[in-house]
């Protein structure tokens, strides 16, 4: 079997302390894996700036410079992390048989790559780097992701546990991924979705050796908020199922209220009736800002916008 022509797709933003150990990490692992024919000669690596504000672009310009086996492609502003990986699949979506992504910081194990494109050459389509285990987080933060997971399997979104975007997918799954021409992408819900045989490859998380992440508390918050409303109406359904609860809880005020006044018993006070205003006016408005979610998602998708605007590539 031919050695299969591999893109790595690395989305970049802010990275300038890191991105010149990162190409060289990179380059070096790729020469090892041609010279034993993990890969073909013509595989390539893309460098994806997602409108960096430092000098991240200026220096992917000068990797490019320095070899012509390195893509650069730099997008007209900061359109996010997502927009970023898919710019540089689906630039290059007919020149490769197969796609792998991973973070510009490398804290993802580029040694499970060989594992990755092993599984490939068997007949996988899609392999998910999956994290062997947290114990290099703090508490804070491995009880947090993990709980993610869960509450997105729970509300039925189809997402790996403790995988993120370090993933091999053929040109075929790319293919298919392009049908999918949703604003709002969440790649970690929309792979697995696609089907096609898939496999894991487990890894240990490095830690970060410059730089800063690029995903805060606040930032990881909206990410999971718009995977979650991405792909499920179970917040919808909730809300649905609070209503019939304020309903009866209603009706039962309702028959309080009806009994005292026939018994003669009812005194007037403002807690029986602003303790039950209070709850419900909350209620409501919570109720109507999670609807106005969907309907501004809704807003964003007819739209449609380009997911992204390449400015410049190198190379290419």
């Amino acid at each position: 079997m031919q050695p299969a022509r591999l893109l790595l797709v690395v989305p970049c933003y802010n990275e300038e302390a890191i991105i010149r150990q990162t190409y060289e990490t990179l380059i070096d692992y790729y020469y090892h894996i041609k010279r034993q024919g993990v890969v073909a000669e013509n595989s390539q690596i893309c460098f994806v700036d997602d409108g960096s504000s430092d000098k991240t672009w200026a220096m992917i310009q000068e990797i490019c410079t320095q070899n012509v086996n390195v893509v650069g492609i730099t997008l007209s502003r900061n359109f996010g992390h997502q927009q970023a990986i898919l710019a540089g699949l689906e630039k290059h979506v007919d020149d490769f048989d197969c796609f792998i992504t991973i973070d510009a910081d490398l804290q993802d194990d580029i040694h499970a790559i060989t594992a990755m494109i092993e599984k490939h050459h068997k007949g996988a389509m899609i392999v998910y780097g999956v994290r062997n285990d947290r114990s290099a987080d703090a508490w804070f933060k491995r009880i947090t992701a993990e709980g993610f997971y869960v509450l997105m399997q729970k509300m039925g979104v189809p997402v790996i546990f403790n995988h993120a975007d370090f993933r091999l997918i053929d040109q075929r799954v790319l293919k298919e991924l392009n049908n999918f021409r949703e604003a709002n992408i969440f790649l970690r819900g929309i792979v697995p979705l696609i089907g096609f045989e898939s496999e894991k490859v487990y890894y240990s998380r490095l830690a970060r050796e410059a730089g800063e992440t690029k995903y805060p508390l606040n930032k990881m918050l909206l990410f999971a908020w718009n995977g979650i409303t991405s792909f499920s109406t179970f917040p919808m359904r909730v809300v649905s199922y609070f209503g019939i609860i304020n309903f009866l809880i209603a009706m039962l005020i309702v028959a309080y209220i009806l009994f005292s006044f026939i018994l003669g018993d009812a005194i007037p006070g403002w807690t029986s009736t602003l303790l039950p205003l209070m709850f419900f006016n909350g209620f409501n408005m919570m109720a109507i800002g999670l609807i106005g979610e969907y309907i501004g998602k809704i807003y964003q998708e007819v739209k449609s916008r380009p997911r992204y605007i390449i400015e410049k590539t190198l190379n290419n």
